[in-house]
């Protein structure tokens, strides 16, 4: 007699493979997850082309070679800027860190001297400890992007990949999702319709809405610390930009990088505190105007279980598991969520007896 296999543990087992998969590959999954997401954000616009007759090929062509090109026109713009502004900052980095340690040393010294021998000895180990930890994380970092720089960051290899890879997914979009629909479980059909519309509900208002807050807080980051005379301004804002798309990242490099500066080039308390109103007014915007604008409450997370996901991605998947510890977060919400209510409905929740022809199944 045939023993049956439960679908659940079919299901586990499945999605215990794909995640297995997933971490043998992931050192060349990095141009191919940036396709994906570059074909999700502009699924709706070949879809808004398709509709008026336009055939889907020739949509997903112009459509990705507009993105191609904006991108391209955007990096050419603001490149020279750029790189001007980041040699003349590693060239005055050795005077700014000088400033630096004449500024905090004696105050910091100062401090140290009111504790207790015992206390200051603590504090000198506690700080020697840091130091050294950092140090060894900043040479596994450094070694593990140039060990894998071949494979996972090859700039080469990913800007040739991913548009064609992005190409290809949005050709055939619909395609695969009638192949998707096709293979789902006829008993369950409607409820994973119905769970892949949150997700895509989930995901859509993060990729899309992000991206816009990211240029957005871009443009305010760079136009404001340029307006209140931090050199190298427009630098850290664009650089604040892209990396608000992961969220407390960015906005914890632009408040950190812009005080440093303000410290080591202003002596005026008054224009330090110019340099953190800007980072202020960026938090207030993003906070009250861009993110409930452009992205809403369309992800639901709780902010400890973005940053748990943050550290986790990293840990897992490095550099990769940072750009999609958010989104695979956001559909982790998406099942527990679903769990929750089907727990709620279930007899265990409601105290109820199952009968007894259901037992004996």
């Amino acid at each position: 007699m045939t023993q049956h296999i439960p679908q659940t543990r079919i299901w586990l087992a499945l999605l215990a493979v794909f995640a297995g998969i997933l971490w043998l590959l992931k050192p060349v999954l990095l141009p191919f997850v940036a396709g994906l997401a570059i074909a999700y954000f502009l699924n709706p616009a070949v879809n808004a082309l398709s509709r008026r007759g336009v055939p889907r090929w020739l949509g997903a062509f112009l459509v990705l070679s507009v993105f191609v090109l904006l991108a391209v026109l955007l990096a050419l713009l603001l490149a020279p800027l750029v790189q001007s502004q980041v040699y003349a900052l590693l060239a005055a980095l050795p005077g700014y860190i000088s400033v630096l340690r004449d500024n905090f040393l004696p105050w910091a010294e100062q401090w140290i001297e009111r504790l207790s021998p015992e206390d200051a000895n603590k504090l000198r180990d506690a700080a020697g400890q840091l130091a050294g930890d950092a140090a060894v994380w900043a040479g596994n970092l450094l070694k593990g992007a140039l060990s894998e720089g071949a494979a996972v960051f090859n700039i080469a290899a990913v800007a040739l990949v991913t548009p064609v890879v992005a190409f290809f997914v949005l050709r055939d979009w619909q395609r695969m999702a009638e192949i998707v629909n096709s293979m789902l479980p006829r008993r369950y059909y409607e409820l994973i319709r119905v769970v892949l519309r949150d997700i895509d509900r989930a995901l859509s208002g993060f990729v899309r809405g992000q991206a816009l807050v990211c240029l957005s807080l871009g443009i305010i980051y760079s136009i404001g610390l340029s307006l209140v005379g931090l050199k190298y301004g427009i630098t850290i804002g664009i650089i604040a930009g892209v990396l608000s798309f992961v969220p407390y990242v960015g906005s914890g490099f632009m408040l950190i990088a812009s005080l440093l500066l303000a410290f080591a080039q202003f002596d005026n308390a008054m224009d330090i505190f110019k340099v953190f109103l800007v980072y202020l007014t960026g938090q207030i915007l993003e906070g009250y105007v861009l993110t409930p604008k452009l992205v809403g409450d369309r992800i639901g997370l709780h902010p400890v279980w973005i940053i748990f996901a943050l550290f986790a991605g990293g840990s897992l998947l490095g550099f990769l598991g940072i750009l999609i510890a958010v989104p695979v977060a956001a559909i982790i919400g998406v099942l527990v969520r679903l769990a929750f209510r089907l727990y709620r409905l279930s007899p265990l929740y409601r105290g109820e007896r199952q009968p007894p022809s259901a037992q004996k199944k």
